[in-house]
């Protein structure tokens, strides 16, 4: 080896490198302890980015159907309309999925407090046996008697004199966490406006740090890689705002044909945590067989059936078809993406890991092309 001074300047860092690993794996807690801090001081940063990065994918096709071919004059304020166009059109929406569900949610819950009582007198009727075992746990009037009150008022009076202090300082908590919450997200959202009105500028200044501090083979390889992961993340979100709405519709259809009680508000909710990859449907699924319960067992049973239905068609050619095409991931991976992201992250995971995986399944796959390319396999051996 020559120990030129690239060569020392390399293993330099290689040393450096070694000594700051040695000491974060012996120092696990200071090492979360910073990263805890650092990620709370750009927290209000990552969040504008991920806002900037949602609004960006509507306010880019609204710019592009609006201005197609812009002049000198459009060129100027076509951002800007294409901004408020695009914030407008998600605060109606926001509106109008809002005054759909809150006056349905109202009468849901005036016909659920009426319809517990007729629930009740139908399940004395059908299961009596059943009905009487549940009116023996609730304690007669001699049980009450007997109880010891004097001491049951002192362990009460101990424990509101001991939890008084514990849920004062809860509530504090709570509100200055809400708070915080809220501040981090407004700071996060303006953030966003800037980082959309000035989109262009911000990558070039990327660019420029990328081909100044990296060989330029590098900067070409991170640029192909984020132009890459800005497609796949925006098809992904398309594609999952798509299969969410399809599947709402198609709940809403159905129901109102069967004359299912809720048809609405069970559709938007389904719609709404179908945003959940392959999973999220089942939480509205829960939602809707409860209150339909409420109003007719026999309907509920019928609905776990149209549910099971419609999801199997969703799950096997719908899901696969729009969410899976648009990542360019087949349909197995996206089920396994899916999987593991959701052990890994939560529903988070399950937003994350889909385009994640595609970014990688594509990278995986042209290396592995262009190996078997230097090596002139022949397709045959590969079939």
């Amino acid at each position: 080896m020559e120990f030129n001074r690239q060569t020392m300047k390399n293993l330099f860092g290689l040393v450096a490198f070694g000594v700051l690993l040695h000491w974060g794996i012996h120092n696990m807690n200071r090492v979360g302890t910073i990263l805890g801090y650092t990620v709370g001081l750009i927290a209000p940063f990552l969040l504008g980015s991920c806002i900037a990065f949602i609004l960006n994918v509507p306010m880019r096709r609204i710019e592009t159907f609006l201005f197609p071919h812009p002049t000198g004059k459009q060129k100027k304020y076509k951002r800007a309309v294409s901004l408020v166009l695009t914030l407008f059109l998600l605060t109606a929406l926001l509106c109008i999925i809002f005054f759909l569900i809150v006056p349905e949610v109202s009468n849901s819950i005036n016909m659920l407090a009426k319809n517990v009582v007729t629930f009740l007198k139908n399940f004395q009727t059908s299961y009596p046996d059943l009905y009487e075992q549940f009116i023996a746990l609730i304690p007669t009037g001699e049980q009450l008697a007997r109880l010891d009150w004097e001491s049951i008022a002192q362990k009460a009076f101990s424990f509101v004199k001991i939890g008084a202090g514990s849920l004062i300082n809860s509530t504090v908590n709570i509100a200055s966490q809400i708070l915080s919450g809220m501040l981090t997200f407004v700071l996060g959202f303006v953030f966003s406006i800037y980082v959309l009105l000035q989109k262009e500028q911000l990558a070039a200044q990327t660019k420029k740090l990328l081909y100044a501090y990296l060989p330029q083979k590098k900067a070409d390889e991170v640029v192909s890689i984020g132009k890459l992961s800005d497609k796949t993340f925006s098809n992904f979100l398309s594609g999952q705002c798509v299969e969410a709405v399809i599947l709402g519709v198609m709940f809403f259809i159905s129901m109102t044909i069967f004359r299912f009680p809720y048809a609405l508000m069970v559709s938007v909710l389904i719609t709404v945590t179908a945003l959940i990859p392959i999973f999220g449907a089942f939480i509205g699924c829960v939602v809707g067989a409860f209150m339909i319960l409420m109003t007719d067992p026999i309907k509920m049973l019928w609905f776990i059936v149209l549910f099971l239905v419609l999801q199997q068609l969703e799950g096997n050619l719908i899901y696969p078809k729009v969410v899976g095409n648009s990542v360019g991931l087949p349909s197995i991976w996206v089920l396994v993406s899916v999987t593991v992201g959701g052990s890994a992250m939560g529903v988070v995971g399950m937003l994350i890991f889909i385009p994640l995986c595609s970014v990688l399944y594509v990278l995986l796959r042209q290396n592995v092309y262009s190996r078997l390319k230097e090596r002139n396999i022949p397709k045959k051996k590969l079939m």
